[in-house]
């Protein structure tokens, strides 16, 4: 069994640890003691939780781009939809510390900013490209100022679901669901599509639940 690296325990145990007590509350001798390793250790690797934190948004920007690339080009079905949503919501609720204190999070590590806003126009084109598809291919009837204030519904639910989520579940920050993002996504869309689509996005959007 090949052994995990000192780094890499280091950002997996940060990650948990910012995700369920929240980033701020989360020192490096928190980290050291939940590794049990010495600060020394630790700081071998990492000179400040800034570094930390950098690396696992590095990590959370190569997976959100790649994901938010969608063809421009592509048919695009229902079921891929559904498919890009779950993906979607398990990466955001993977690194859910940045959304669940967005503003503060974002404000501590000013040089994460125009990155974090580069990847939320990303979501934006993506759900843009996504419902083009759907009117291109007769799925969705949709005027161009509708379709513009629903990809930015659609960011904006992506972006502060996981803190509304969370506020739900206070007592327990482990009790995080994409799915229940995912069925709402799909019902900000029911609306425009045509009533046979409507009716199959309808049902998958239970299967989330």
């Amino acid at each position: 069994m090949k052994k995990i690296k000192t780094r890499d325990r280091i950002l997996d145990t940060s990650l948990a640890l910012f995700n369920s007590v929240g980033e701020p509350n989360v020192t490096t001798l928190l980290i050291s003691d939940e590794m049990d390793i010495s600060p020394g250790n630790l700081y071998y690797h990492f000179k400040s939780k800034g570094d930390i934190v950098e690396e696992l948004f590095d990590q959370y920007e190569h997976d959100m781009v790649d994901l938010l690339a969608v063809p421009e080009d592509a048919d695009i079905s229902l079921d891929q939809q559904g498919f890009f949503l779950h993906l979607l919501f398990e990466t955001v609720a993977r690194y859910r510390f940045l959304y669940q204190d967005l503003v503060n999070v974002l404000s501590r590590y000013d040089q994460l900013q125009v990155r974090f806003k580069r990847i939320q126009k990303k979501k934006m084109v993506a759900f843009r490209t996504i419902c083009e598809s759907f009117r291109r291919q007769g799925f969705m009837e949709i005027e161009a100022e509708e379709l513009e204030s629903l990809c930015v519904q659609l960011t904006l639910t992506a972006c502060y679901w996981s803190a509304f989520d969370t506020l739900s579940h206070l007592d327990d920050r482990e009790s995080v669901d994409p799915g229940r993002g995912v069925y709402q996504m799909m019902h900000l869309i029911l609306p425009y599509l045509e009533p046979g689509h409507r009716e199959e996005a309808r049902l998958m959007s239970r299967d989330y639940l």
